[in-house]
């Protein structure tokens, strides 16, 4: 009988389809809000951002949960107590009871006002993989390299 294990290839790739599906949609409605219009490369950000968030360990319905948050920061070299992530989780969120952060609130978070720490953490993240492609002169430092 087949086994209902999420390790098998096949599923798993199946898992993560229905999971961009669901993502791709939440960009298309990212793309017609008003909200957004004036967004510059809003298509082009939201693709990345989509690839960012699939990057995250996604439970079942597609939404990061904890240990996806604390294994992709560990990935970034940013291992994070188990308060920390709970409080990023409320920041994210928009509330202290959620425990998960749907792509809706990632979206929100990347693209809003807030300076949320896990959107400058993500940022960080993104411009780490950016310096290692470009060969060059070193960048501008940031705030958070100052001694």
């Amino acid at each position: 009988p087949p086994s209902n294990k999420k390790t098998g290839g096949k599923a798993y790739g199946h898992l993560k389809s229905q999971q961009e599906e669901k993502l791709n949609s939440i960009n298309e409605a990212f793309l017609s809000d008003s909200k957004y219009a004036d967004e510059e490369d809003l298509a082009t950000k939201l693709e990345i951002f989509k690839k960012k968030y699939m990057e995250f360990d996604l439970n079942d319905k597609g939404d990061i949960d904890m240990m996806g948050l604390k294994r992709m920061l560990e990935k970034l070299g940013l291992a994070k107590t188990h308060l920390e992530l709970k409080k990023m989780m409320s920041e994210v969120a928009g509330g202290p009871s959620k425990d998960t952060i749907s792509y809706h609130d990632f979206l929100d978070m990347m693209l809003g006002k807030r300076n949320a720490i896990l959107k400058i953490l993500m940022f960080e993240g993104m411009g780490k993989e950016q310096e290692q492609k470009d060969v060059g002169p070193p960048s501008r430092k940031t705030f958070s390299d100052l001694p």
